[in-house]
């Protein structure tokens, strides 16, 4: 494909006003970590959820939706889905919590709410993982999705157009911290999701509207049995008298595994790293909820649905994925509709929309990643009497090591849902335990080393078998592209949930109370830093603080918001489905949902 000057203009422009925020945010952001890393603690929760939406809208995000929906069909999405569940604990919970405890990043969390070496280490451990292993990883799956596109609508090597777009992300990133992160996601926000939606009604239109998408895929289902599930929102439960073996293969089970298990046990089930960063830079405990209780609606029902039409229309034009982009896999499907029906200006505005989700997404991590390697390892561990504007500087240098190796990654990594996998199941065993620790006095550092080292010990020595296995059959090893096979069964994410959760939960367990609780002084002081609720008997009955519990009404909010959200995301799919009932029952649902929220809980706190 070639640009014409206008799809060129339109590019450049996105690029100099990139620079030109961080250049004005320059001098802001470098007069202290906490300005540089959380903007001062001061901004509004439009702008806080805003940006948390657009930190998770990165270039990967709808071509990995294209490769579920391609692949499994549109109920793989749960995959994700499934984490409103932990997502809404975030909002009505973590996000009051996490503005109480004041820290500059969650691992300093650590040494409030543990004592002594075990929680240095266990906060060493943590910022390092996080940062160096978790953030490549990450960003290598979003530069990878970059270079994916680039392939498709550039005439030039994807890796060359990579390196630019890296280039440019890294320079604001390094000037204005914070500051340009969330500033530039506003924008980068709604030139992504214009984007996606014009993309998605373009794409529609030239294949006769929802209505005739709609008989195709049907038609196609029925003839096709590689599609039978692809319009399905739950997968069919599979007949009684079939195997065990058969069942646990099966579509339903994962479901199944992902709504039963997945939510609560997943690393994130405290808000996650880069969201709790963004929780801790709101204004106050209001404006902290109100902030993650948009980003989840936004993230789970607002954005999903273009990117599912444009992967579904790409089934119709593109059953099989052209020879000379076999290599990118399914996900190609996506850039291909945009090669395929975009015009003049169209294209440039597209791939501007996906250079502001890449950049987005790439800035945040980089802050983030940078913000644990300064606050957790340099300056609590290596140089403990650095000056503020010191740290800002190694920080920066910092930033650039992240992009490059992050960058080398990407070179290696096939599948981008296949590597969401991975990271999830590094820390599918931690989730109860991040949970429980703010509500149960009895949980302590060993308690969660153990739980995170179980969950990465047997992910990675799942992915070695996979490793050897591969090579083994002469066959090239790429990263997460294939699932190792276990008694003659290939163990895909939920195979792998029940393998990791269980022998987590056993352990740490076991290892809580064969080791001793924290000292009476450390959970004290940290009870009455955010007085968070639940089962603190032993230390609350000689503690007072003007601090309301935030677990009070909880489960009936968690309901309302699950209704609020989910009913939503429904209601538009099957709004663009033609059921009419359906979504009409789901909106009503829905708007019910937010009302209980807003008489119960937003306007009762103060602002």
């Amino acid at each position: 494909m070639s640009l014409t000057y206008l799809d060129w203009g339109i590019i450049f422009v996105y690029i100099l006003f990139s620079l030109a925020i961080g250049i004005f945010f320059a001098r802001r952001a470098g007069k202290s970590p906490e300005e540089f890393f959380l903007s001062g603690r001061s901004l509004p929760w439009w702008v806080v959820g805003t940006s948390m939406v657009a930190t998770t809208f990165a270039a990967d995000t709808p071509l990995a939706i294209t490769e579920f929906v391609r692949g499994s069909g549109i109920w793989q999405n749960w995959f994700w889905w499934n984490l409103l569940l932990s997502g809404l604990l975030g909002a009505l919970l973590f996000s009051r919590l996490w503005r109480r405890a004041r820290v500059l990043t969650d691992n300093e969390l650590l040494e409030i709410r543990y004592s002594g070496k075990p929680a240095a280490i266990l906060r060493f451990f943590k910022a390092g993982y996080f940062a160096v292993l978790y953030n490549f990883i990450v960003m290598g799956w979003v530069i990878n999705a970059m270079a994916s596109i680039a392939a498709v609508m550039l005439d030039i090597d994807k890796w060359t157009a990579v390196w630019v777009c890296v280039f440019i992300a890294l320079i604001y990133a390094l000037l204005s911290g914070f500051w340009g992160v969330v500033v530039t996601d506003l924008v980068q926000f709604f030139i992504a999701m214009g984007g996606s939606i014009i993309l998605a009604v373009i794409a529609v239109n030239n294949v006769g509207g929802l209505e005739s998408l709609m008989d195709q895929l049907k038609g196609l289902t029925q003839s096709n049995p590689d599609y039978k599930n692809t319009l399905k929102f739950i997968p069919p439960i599979p007949d009684a008298d079939i195997s065990s073996k058969i069942f646990w293969e099966s579509p339903f089970s994962k479901f199944l595994i992902f709504i039963t298990v997945m939510w609560w046990s997943h690393h994130g089930t405290d808000g996650g790293g880069y969201i709790i960063q963004r929780m801790s830079s709101a204004k106050n405990e209001r404006h902290a909820l109100l902030a993650t209780l948009w980003y989840n609606f936004a993230h789970y029902a607002l954005r999903v649905w273009p990117w599912i039409a444009v992967a579904l229309v790409s089934i119709i034009v593109f059953p099989t994925i052209p020879h000379e982009f076999s290599e990118l896999g399914e996900k190609a499907g996506y850039s291909l509709v945009m090669d395929l029906y975009l015009g003049p200006g169209l294209k440039g505005l597209l791939i501007v929309s996906f250079l502001a989700a890449f950049m987005s997404t790439i800035d945040t991590h980089l802050n983030w990643g940078t913000s644990y390697l300064i606050n957790d390892v340099y300056a609590r561990f290596i140089k403990k009497d650095s000056t503020e504007k010191h740290l800002v500087i190694v920080g920066r240098i910092i930033t650039v090591l992240l992009m490059v190796c992050s960058a080398f990654v990407a070179v290696n990594m096939q599948s981008i849902s296949k590597a969401w996998e991975f990271i999830f199941a590094m820390g599918a065993g931690i989730g109860l335990v991040l949970i429980l620790r703010w509500f149960w006095w009895r949980i302590n550092a060993w308690t969660e080393i153990s739980a995170l080292l179980t969950s990465i010990s047997i992910t990675i020595i799942l992915e070695v078998i996979a490793w050897f296995q591969t090579t083994s059959s002469g066959q090239e090893y790429m990263l997460f592209d294939k699932a190792p096979v276990l008694f003659g069964i290939s163990l895909q994410m939920h195979h792998k949930l029940l393998i990791i959760v269980p022998s987590a939960v056993l352990i740490w367990v076991s290892v809580t109370f064969l080791t001793k609780p924290e000292p009476t002084d450390t959970l004290t002081r940290f009870y009455k830093r955010v007085h968070p609720g639940g089962w603190w008997n032993p230390i609350a009955e000689n503690v007072n603080t003007p601090l309301s519990s935030v677990t009070k009404g909880f489960f009936l909010n968690w309901i309302a918001g699950v209704c609020f959200i989910h009913g939503m995301t429904f209601a538009i799919g099957h709004w663009l489905f033609g059921n009419t009932t359906q979504w009409i029952i789901l909106t009503i649902l829905s708007i019910g949902g937010f009302i209980y929220l807003w008489h119960f809980l937003i306007k009762k706190l103060d602002d």
